[in-house]
C-alpha cells in the first residue's frame, strides 16, 4: 500500500499576480521532490469599509486557506507582496486568528520558508521577509532560507536573498520574473520539500 504524499501548504496573497506566479514556482519546486504535493491557498482581501465583502469562494486562483490546512500540512511556504516593508494586511489578519493553532502546537516543528514581491527594487524585500518569519517562529516552525550554494544569489540584480525568494515586480506589477529569481524560487520550494522528506524519514 502506497503512503499518501506529504502536503506542503503554499499560502500567499497576491493583488496584481506577481506573488501568485512566485507561489506557482514554489509549488513547481515542491512537486519536483517525489512524495510531496503543493497545496496552493490564499486569503481574502480585507477592507476598512465593513460593508465590503469577498465571495466565499474566490472568483479565480487558489481557494481560501482554512485553519485545518495548518494542522494538516507537513511544511509551509508563505508569500506576500511588500507593504511598506511588511507583509500585506490580509495575511496579518489571517495569522492574528490562529491563536488556537498556536496553543495546540499545530505548526511546531514543521519547516517553513518565505517569499515576496516588491514594486520597487529597494522597497523592503528583506525587511518583509524577516517580519514574515515572526509569526512562524512564534508557532514553533523551523525557518529555511536560501544558501549561497545557489550561485544565482551572487548574480541576481532583480531579487533573491538568503532570507527567502523575492522578485522585483515593478510599480505596475508588469516586470516578468527574471531567470535568477525563477531559479531561486523553484530551488526554495525544492529545499523545503527535501527538508520535509528528511524530517519525516527520521
Amino acid at each position: 500500500m502506497n503512503s499518501p504524499n506529504l502536503p506542503i501548504l503554499v499560502l500567499y496573497y497576491s493583488r496584481h499576480g506577481s506573488t501568485r506566479k512566485m507561489a506557482e514556482l514554489l509549488a513547481q519546486g515542491i512537486e519536483s521532490v517525489a512524495g510531496c504535493d503543493a497545496l496552493l491557498r490564499t486569503v481574502p482581501a480585507i477592507s476598512t469599509v465593513t460593508e465590503a465583502t469577498e465571495p466565499e469562494i474566490p472568483v479565480q486562483g487558489a481557494p481560501y486557506v482554512e485553519l485545518q490546512d495548518l494542522t494538516d500540512c507537513a511544511g509551509l511556504a508563505f508569500g506576500s507582496p511588500t507593504r511598506f516593508g511588511n507583509m500585506a494586511s490580509p495575511l496579518k489578519y489571517f495569522w492574528d486568528g490562529t491563536s488556537a493553532q498556536w496553543l495546540g502546537g499545530a505548526l511546531a516543528g514543521k519547516p517553513a520558508c518565505v517569499f515576496t514581491s516588491t514594486g520597487s527594487l529597494h522597497g523592503g524585500q528583506e525587511s518583509t521577509l524577516l517580519t514574515m518569519m515572526m509569526p512562524l517562529l512564534h508557532h514553533g516552525m523551523m525557518i529555511l532560507g536560501l544558501p549561497y550554494t545557489q550561485p544565482e544569489l551572487m548574480t541576481t540584480s532583480t531579487g533573491g536573498t538568503p532570507y527567502g525568494a523575492s522578485h522585483w515586480s515593478g510599480l505596475d506589477g508588469n516586470h516578468p520574473i527574471s531567470d535568477d529569481s525563477r531559479i531561486l524560487t523553484i530551488a526554495l520550494g525544492r529545499r523545503l520539500a527535501e527538508t520535509v522528506q528528511k524530517l519525516r524519514s527520521h
